[in-house]
């Protein structure tokens, strides 16, 4: 049996850690800035878009401080009572964030509602588009970021945040159309149009993160093509003559991979356990931040049935 050293693992959380705390704190402060400037622009304009961009924003605020604390549990190294790590702290506050973006949705539909039934005038227009400007900018500094994070990490936690700021850009610019077709071109239905839209937006946005997340919890399988990947670097080794019971899950930015390799009944343990230690490496360099577990079985063994799937 070979498997992946621990401290390969502590070396990879070293070099994601920082890079996923910063995300995590830069996510805080533009959440909390932004919490602040569409309170006030919304007391201004009476805007119920602007509400929508408000409760978006806030619960931006809930996110970035759950994702915090997510990031830095599931970043703490394996001990005796978690022997997995705490990965999953991860996809449960991505549960958790879905489940307070779909209220969100659900009181934005009531709000825009009600605004089409008692249409309300707009006022300091201006002020609403500045702030949303301001708003749209930073965003975009933030999202960029987070990509950057994401593609060195592959953190679920910053993910998610990032398509909740990726729906915020397109909220804030809706925002932005909201106030100027109902204030320069009179059409009054516009405010909560866009709000509704808005609101769609959000229901999208809290399924994708439910997804994702309830995969994760479940240890529901990689992908087929990262599976055939996997298949494709152990086959190529001259040694390995067949791969079975190929079982993979993820958990936060770890990734669990087992199989069994087939190999020559007539050469060494010793040797055998060299062609594992050298797949096992290859596996590590295509998959970053995973263990990986391989047994070793004499070829020609005859196996029992099962429901792992190769």
């Amino acid at each position: 049996m070979s498997g992946s050293s621990a401290a390969e693992t502590t070396v990879a959380e070293r070099m994601h850690g920082p890079l996923m705390r910063r995300a995590a704190f830069a996510s805080l402060g533009v959440s909390i800035a932004l919490v602040m400037l569409k309170a006030v622009a919304y007391l201004l304009t009476n805007s119920v878009s602007m509400l929508a961009s408000l409760a978006d924003s806030a619960l931006d605020l809930f996110s970035s401080t759950l994702n915090l604390f997510a990031i830095r549990s599931s970043l703490t190294p394996a001990d005796e009572e978690h022997r997995f790590g705490h990965g999953k702290a991860e996809p449960l506050a991505g549960l958790a964030q879905g489940a307070f973006i779909a209220g969100s949705a659900t009181f934005l539909i009531i709000q825009s509602v009600n605004r089409f039934i008692v249409p309300e005038p707009l006022d300091h227009p201006v002020t609403g588009v500045l702030v949303m400007i301001v708003s749209i900018v930073a965003t975009l500094g933030l999202i960029t970021y987070q990509r950057y994070v994401v593609s060195k990490t592959g953190s679920i936690a910053v993910s998610a945040d990032r398509m909740h700021y990726a729906s915020d850009l397109l909220t804030n610019i809706g925002v932005v159309a909201a106030i100027v077709l109902t204030k320069w071109s009179g059409w009054k239905l516009a405010d909560p149009v866009i709000a509704l839209l808005i609101a769609g937006i959000l229901i999208a946005s809290a399924w994708s993160v439910f997804v994702q997340s309830y995969n994760q919890l479940m240890d529901r399988e990689l992908p087929d093509t990262d599976r055939d990947r996997i298949k494709a670097i152990v086959m190529h080794h001259p040694e390995v003559r067949n791969l079975h019971d190929l079982r993979t899950r993820a958990a936060g930015v770890h990734t669990f991979i087992q199989f069994h390799i087939e190999l020559d009944p007539a050469i060494s343990i010793t040797r055998a356990h060299e062609i594992s230690d050298t797949v096992e490496r290859s596996v590590c360099e295509a998959f970053p931040n995973s263990e990986v577990i391989i047994h070793q079985d004499p070829a020609g063994l005859e196996r029992p049935g099962g429901l792992a799937r190769s």
